[in-house]
């Protein structure tokens, strides 16, 4: 298992946002200065606005910045919204994409394992990491 690109860059930027919470609206400039390419970082941004994570300020003192203080917003929360749920397993997500999902005897630990990753994941939030 593996976090992708769109959710490692995710998680910079919006650490990024984080860092300057207080200091107004960042440039995607300055945002890519963490080592995200800008087209990629536009797609992005664009994701994490429409989760309500962060918001747009039109201008010529625009940007982005957090939709919400940074204790409020979780890891969890920011790879759901570039990746989608966690699931380790197809049939965690949609147990109807495999005809033997209700009696699989290695399901159970998928979705324990899914569990408690997701726990973990949202036990974190942008001011831990600071």
């Amino acid at each position: 298992m593996r976090l992708s690109t769109r959710g490692k860059y995710g998680l910079y930027a919006m650490h990024y946002l984080a860092q300057h919470e207080h200091e107004g609206p960042q440039s995607l400039s300055r945002i890519a200065s963490v080592g995200i390419p800008k087209q990629y970082l536009e797609q992005l941004l664009g994701s994490l606005r429409r989760n309500g994570l962060i918001h747009s300020v039109r201008g010529a003192n625009g940007g982005y910045q957090i939709a919400k203080p940074s204790e409020e917003i979780t890891v969890l929360d920011i790879l759901d919204a570039m990746e989608g749920p966690l699931a380790l397993s197809d049939c965690i997500a949609d147990d109807r994409c495999c005809a033997k999902a209700t009696k699989c005897r290695v399901r159970h630990t998928w979705e324990r394992l899914t569990v408690n990753i997701n726990r973990e994941l949202a036990s974190v939030s942008l001011k831990d990491m600071l």
